[in-house]
């Protein structure tokens, strides 16, 4: 079993989640991306001799698939079949040991890849595959773990933390800087934030002096078996709430942790990918008239369903996001512009709009189809 859980954690960094030593993102590095840090290797075979050269070249080989899915937008992931076949060795600048063991069949280690940006860059570009190899500003995420009963925030060093430091933080697309939680967010704010409301992230970017920062929330469930993740906050494409369960097997939480924060950072950075590529539309993504964009989930399933939120002050407003962010079913939820009574919103729920309609009468929310589309409002 163990095993295999480490297959799956290779997998997920051969898709651009990669392992390395925490270091904090510095001033932005224009070839930074182009490094694969701290990538595991391994082979066995006749002898160690063998071996470390099978470990190298698999490596080699996994590694560069890393990096592609690293650089490239997730809706271009099937172009990239156009560079399978390369030779692989024409594009490494250099690898480097940060540590290594071995038998005497067997070779392990961990390897920085540095592949030549020009020679990347020309690759893709010659292929017509769209990347992205900016990388966003820093962003500073604060690990918190919210556990008892009633569930409590506190600053988490344990196995959440060590999760997210293991990230290659400094080589990603999205920079990152990890923080501990401050006492002046407590619970109730903490709490604040998951529903939504914009006053708490403004406290939370106060605190931290960072208009770039979130929250990824841990919330372990032994007894389900299940580890809840939110992560709430503001990144460089705009305002994020995010929530996922993870099953744990085995009680295996520190494996469970680990794949959680791999795939946490997959989406910001498919976040920052999408909004550089242009595969995201602006109005749902960037924050408008200083309010942000709360996006419940990346993925989305059910039927496309916009609409116009109505609203009289920033209670009922807080009011219709908090239903609408708590209702299940309800996937990709995505507010854009918000002016002083209004709010577009778009979101997949199973059965569209009506059957939608139909689970917030439930709630004090009347949602009707009127001759400019559909609107939701308060029960008056």
């Amino acid at each position: 079993m163990l095993a295999s859980r480490g297959l799956a954690i290779v997998v997920l960094l051969s898709m651009g989640l990669l392992v390395a030593v925490h270091v904090a993102p510095a001033a932005a590095d224009s070839d930074a991306p182009f490094t694969v840090g701290n990538y595991p290797v391994e082979a066995t075979a006749a002898n160690a001799v063998a071996a470390k050269e099978q470990a190298m070249a698999d490596g080699q080989q996994a590694a560069f698939r890393s990096l592609l899915k690293r650089l490239v937008p997730v809706t271009a992931y099937k172009q990239l079949a156009r560079v399978q076949g390369m030779k692989i060795a024409d594009l490494v600048s250099g690898i480097s040991v940060r540590s290594e063991r071995n038998s005497s069949t067997a070779y392990y280690a961990s390897l920085d890849y540095s592949f030549d940006p020009d020679a990347i860059r020309s690759l893709l570009s010659s292929q017509g595959i769209p990347f992205v190899d900016q990388q966003a500003p820093p962003l500073t995420v604060v690990t918190v773990l919210l556990q008892g009963n009633p569930p409590a925030a506190s600053n988490d060093r344990g196995l959440w933390r060590r999760a997210w430091s293991g990230l290659d933080l400094a080589h990603t697309i999205t920079p990152i800087d990890i923080k501990d939680l401050k006492p002046s967010i407590d619970t109730d704010t903490v709490n604040a934030l998951v529903a939504g409301q914009d006053t708490a992230l403004q406290k939370l970017k106060t605190e931290y002096g960072a208009g770039l920062i979130i929250l990824a929330i841990a919330e372990p469930d032994m007894a389900a078996k299940k580890l809840n993740v939110t992560l709430v906050g503001s990144d460089s494409v705009g305002g994020l709430l995010l929530k996922r369960t993870y099953r744990i097997s085995d009680n295996d939480l520190d494996y469970t942790s680990q794949l959680a924060a791999v795939i946490s950072l997959g989406i910001l950075e498919g976040r920052w990918k999408a909004i550089k590529s242009g595969t995201v539309e602006e109005a749902a993504t960037a924050p408008s008239s200083g309010s942000p964009v709360w996006e419940a989930s990346t993925g989305g399933s059910g039927e496309d369903v916009k609409f116009v939120a109505e609203f009289d002050n920033n209670d009922e407003w807080d009011q219709m996001r908090a239903q609408l962010l708590d209702l299940p079913g309800v996937d990709a939820l995505n507010i854009g512009s918000v002016s002083g009574n209004s709010a577009d919103i778009s979101l997949k729920y199973p059965g569209g709009p009506r059957s939608l309609a139909s689970a917030l009468s439930a709630h004090g929310l009347t949602m009707v189809n009127a001759s400019t589309g559909w609107t939701l409002h308060i029960n008056r």
